[in-house]
């Protein structure tokens, strides 16, 4: 059992402080640690009942607001759904994704987790004038 630390950056040199997430396989696909991320920001903000979502993608009907997203109505987020748009931005490129300082780019790639393993999820931002 291992707690992967889940950063977030972005190519404009912002870098969260991370959280942590406990998870018990030794090994597990990129696509199930982006999944397993979701749930856990879904589980969170549902729990909260908040109005603004800070999370990996943008859920459906909201807005980009400064430190997330903002839904326009109060409501739950479906875990399954916001999975799913995780998982077609990362095939888009709309994020990358390191576990340490290896880039993985397929969602079926098995990774190790050792104890303390970063996985690092860079958010592309579009360049002004670009």
């Amino acid at each position: 059992m291992a707690i992967v630390m889940f950063v977030d950056e972005t190519t404009a040199g912002d870098r969260s402080d991370g959280w942590g997430l406990e998870i018990a396989e030794e090994r597990l696909t990129v696509g199930e640690l982006i999944r397993r991320r979701v749930f856990q920001e879904v589980a969170e903000f549902n729990a909260r009942g908040a109005r603004v979502f800070r999370g990996l993608v943008q859920p459906t009907d909201a807005e980009r607001v400064l430190n997330g997203f903002a839904l326009r109505e109060p409501r739950r987020i479906d875990p399954e759904a916001q999975s799913r748009l995780a998982l077609e931005a990362f095939a888009g490129n709309g994020f990358l994704v390191l576990v340490g300082e290896r880039q993985v780019t397929d969602p079926e790639e098995v990774v190790e987790l050792a104890l303390g393993t970063e996985v690092t999820f860079l958010k592309l931002v579009a360049l002004v004038g670009g």
